[in-house]
This record gives structure tokens, C-alpha cells and sequence, in this order.
């Protein structure tokens, strides 16, 4: 009984500090502002955005390599 209250205080925790840490980019606003004229923030903010880009495709490529290594090895794994 004591365990499962346990868990439940962790993971009323976990629920309200994941609420709580959501709310902070809509305080941040914008970091960038691409709008202004003249000042390169535009040529910035493209560049800035390649970049998350290309994190992003090489996050989920290196996760798919992580994954198809894993099924390799349960396949040549003796049984």
C-alpha cells in the first residue's frame, strides 16, 4: 500500500512539474524576430531554422540506426 502511494506522489510529480516546465516557452516569446528590416535577423533566423532542421533528421536517422542495430542483434542472438 505504502509502495503504491509511492508511486503515485512520483508520479503526481512528474505530471505537474512536466505542466509546469511546458508553460515556460510561451513566456520566452520569440527569440528571433525574422520581421525587422535591415538588421539580418531574417538571415539568422533561416539559418537557425536549417539548423533545427537538419537536428531533427539527424536525431530520427540515428534513432532508426539504434533501432536496426538492436533487431539485428535479437535476430543473431542464440536462442
Amino acid at each position: 500500500m505504502i509502495r503504491h502511494a509511492h508511486r503515485l506522489l512520483v508520479l503526481t510529480t512528474v505530471v505537474v512539474a512536466a505542466v509546469l516546465l511546458s508553460a515556460i516557452p510561451a513566456g520566452a516569446q520569440q527569440l528571433v524576430d525574422a520581421g525587422k528590416e535591415g538588421d539580418g535577423s531574417g538571415g539568422l533566423a533561416f539559418v537557425l531554422f536549417t539548423v533545427l532542421v537538419f537536428v531533427c533528421g539527424g536525431t530520427l536517422f540515428f534513432m532508426d540506426r539504434v533501432r536496426r542495430r538492436r533487431v539485428r542483434e535479437e535476430e543473431d542472438a542464440p536462442r
